[in-house]
């Protein structure tokens, strides 16, 4: 039987049906791509409609009409998140803007904290059973159904039948008017580009197979998605559903196998794109769709091990504020998911949180790394909820660590051109130690060149990359970690400290070119440790000074061989043609690490217990990296 027939009824026209909604009365209007675009030109057209307040999670269509006077007259603005489209209304003033973390805007509803009379959404056409889907827009849609007075549903055969808890019966929906029109269409606004390949580049150096992630709203989290297409074994757990997504869907990056939340499947609140991504999700079993009250609640998050939280910001401060949701005063987007998944991943086993950004904005005249925060900018994300920052020049780790090691974090990933000013502020609000010297101003990237993961006998996995100012604290920690014997073989005599001034002397020395140092790092409950160091120091045009230093539990790996090969191969770009070294007699680990890698090495007596050793890159022997020492 034809449900428009069935349940005539409740058929109307859409004049008739917003007609009903009084004058004074609260109305809300369903999300983003998901919103009744017939049913909000019938609203705004009805002359007779006076004082109405309008509650809306992301909006497309009234963007129409926020220049309009009499719209304004009539209609009061209340939005939880500033889309793109109405960020111009805003900063007019044409807006009211409701912070809240989304998994608790439902409440808001359901406690009639936010009242609301009637409630326009949009759904699919009704099954055999009476059932509507809300499709595209369950996130905080369903609360608004389930709590307004009166519920007009724009009655859509373009809107997909989503799975999960997205289906209302027809008996708790007043009104249905039958209007068939395209879904709206949202996609990113700025294409893929040079900073968004490298941002892209880094995140997927932190993704690991098998983890569970969230992508941010935001046009940065969407192009970076496809620098993922080399892993396997994803999964997702988020808010949003856009085509940056599809083709990890088509190659099965994306599997939910791995999941420990509802695997194999996707979950998820909200979808928006084009076309492609509604017909995608249409009666497709593999995407559950949620409540925000249910998606984007931490406790929940949080039972998805690994889960990856991948954001965007305007701006970070040096301590890691992050300001996501304003300019200044200007109300710019909104607090969103942000929080919710930042600590929800902060509580998920193996799971962490990136912040992405470009380093700078106004075309580079800028930076979003700021020694503070814009005056009137809001504080969404505490600098307690930052783990990982991320921008075009590399990787910052705030996690557990103070404002020193924030600072040179921060400014190490800033553009090159801002990096020295953010230093001599952070000296004089005394955040780091007066002799600080800054990051060096080169634009880095070349140094991805120099990182490598290797596999030991014993079964763990030592990533080796260069040396940054910013690893000072856990270069100490390092130091402390040696046994004496080994501090005497490397340093030829008992260092008893090793202390901020030597630290800085030795940085003062690494350009990353004619010197080197190369660190290796182990895997230590949720965070990295340094178990190697392999340096060449410039010894003359054509020859570098090689030294190692292993951490005792790691000796007899092949770690300082696999450091050797990596330094021989930096100190060849640089137009080396040898190392030198100098080595303890009774050192007979080390002695054969050169002698096996250069058989022709020239050993000399030294006056002392050392021996000095000259090797030449053209007698290199053609052996296996890792080996016993």
């Amino acid at each position: 039987m034809d449900w428009q027939h069935q349940y005539a009824s409740k058929v109307v026209d859409a004049s008739p049906a917003v007609s009903k909604i009084v004058r004074g009365s609260r109305v809300f209007i369903g999300t983003g791509c998901g919103e009744p675009q017939h049913l909000i030109r019938a609203m705004v057209s009805d002359e007779k409609l006076q004082d109405i307040m309008v509650y809306q999670m992301l909006s497309s269509t009234l963007a129409q009409f926020v220049d309009d006077e009499s719209f304004n007259r009539r209609f009061s603005l209340k939005l939880f998140f500033i889309s793109q489209t109405m960020r111009k209304a805003a900063f007019e003033g044409k807006i009211d803007y409701i912070p809240a973390y989304l998994s608790q805007i439902p409440r808001l509803f359901s406690s009639h904290r936010i009242g609301l009379d009637t409630a326009l959404v949009q759904v699919s056409p009704p099954d055999k059973y009476g059932y509507c889907s809300l499709g595209v827009s369950v996130d905080i849609t369903r609360s608004a159904v389930e709590n307004a007075t009166i519920v007009i549903a724009q009655v859509n055969p373009a809107m997909p039948r989503t799975w999960g808890d997205s289906f209302v019966n027809v008996e708790d929906i007043d009104w249905l008017v039958p209007f068939e029109e395209p879904l709206v269409v949202a996609l990113p606004t700025i294409k893929d580009n040079e900073i968004s390949r490298r941002i892209g580049l880094y995140v997927s150096q932190l993704v690991d197979d098998g983890a569970t992630l969230q992508i941010g709203f935001g046009n940065l989290p969407y192009a970076v998605l496809q620098y993922l297409d080399g892993k396997n074994d994803l999964g997702i757990h988020t808010q949003l559903i856009t085509d940056g997504l599809l083709p990890l869907f088509e190659k099965k990056v994306i599997t939910n196998k791995k999941k420990t939340l509802l695997p194999g499947r996707v979950v998820t609140s909200l979808c928006m794109g084009s076309e492609k991504i509604y017909r995608y999700v249409d009666n497709n079993p593999a995407f559950y769709f949620r409540s925000s009250e249910f998606v984007n609640d931490p406790t929940v998050i949080a039972r998805n091990d690994n889960l990856i939280s991948i954001s965007s910001a305007l701006e970070v401060d040096l301590t890691g504020q992050i300001c996501s949701d304003s300019m200044g005063y200007l109300f710019y987007s909104g607090i969103g998911d942000q929080v919710d998944f930042l600590r929800g991943s902060s509580m998920s086993r193996g799971g962490f949180s990136i912040i992405a950004l470009p380093s700078t904005a106004s075309n580079g005249k800028v930076s979003r790394i700021v020694p503070h925060l814009s005056e009137g900018a809001g504080v969404a994300t505490t600098r307690g909820d930052v783990n990982f920052v991320i921008t075009e020049y590399g990787i910052a780790e705030l996690q557990g660590k103070g404002i020193y090691q924030r600072v040179m974090e921060l400014a190490q990933i800033a553009h090159p051109k801002f990096r020295e000013e953010l230093i001599e502020v952070a000296k004089k609000r005394h955040y780091i130690f007066a002799d600080q010297m800054p990051p060096s101003t080169e634009d880095l990237l070349f140094l991805e060149g120099y990182k490598d993961t290797v596999k030991l006998k014993s079964g763990k996995i030592v990533e080796f990359r260069p040396l940054l100012p910013s690893d000072e604290f856990a270069y100490r920690n390092f130091f402390y970690s040696l046994q004496e014997k080994t501090i005497y073989m490397r340093f030829f005599y008992k260092m008893r400290t090793f202390s901020h001034e030597v630290v800085q002397k030795q940085w003062a020395s690494v350009d990353y070119h004619k010197n080197m140092s190369i660190i290796g790092l182990i895997q230590k409950g949720g965070h990295k440790e340094i178990m190697a160091i392999g340096t060449y120091a410039q010894e003359s045009d054509e020859q570098a000074e090689v030294a190692f230093v292993v951490r005792e539990d790691f000796q007899g790996e092949g770690v300082a061989s696999h450091l050797l090969v990596m330094l021989e191969k930096i100190a060849k770009e640089n137009h080396y043609t040898g190392f030198c070294a100098t080595v303890l007699r009774e050192n007979a680990a080390m002695l054969h690490v050169f002698k096996k890698r250069y058989p022709n090495a020239k050993i000399a007596v030294n006056s002392g217990a050392d021996l000095r050793i000259d090797m030449s890159f053209g007698g290199v022997a053609d052996a296996d990296i890792i080996d016993s020492e």
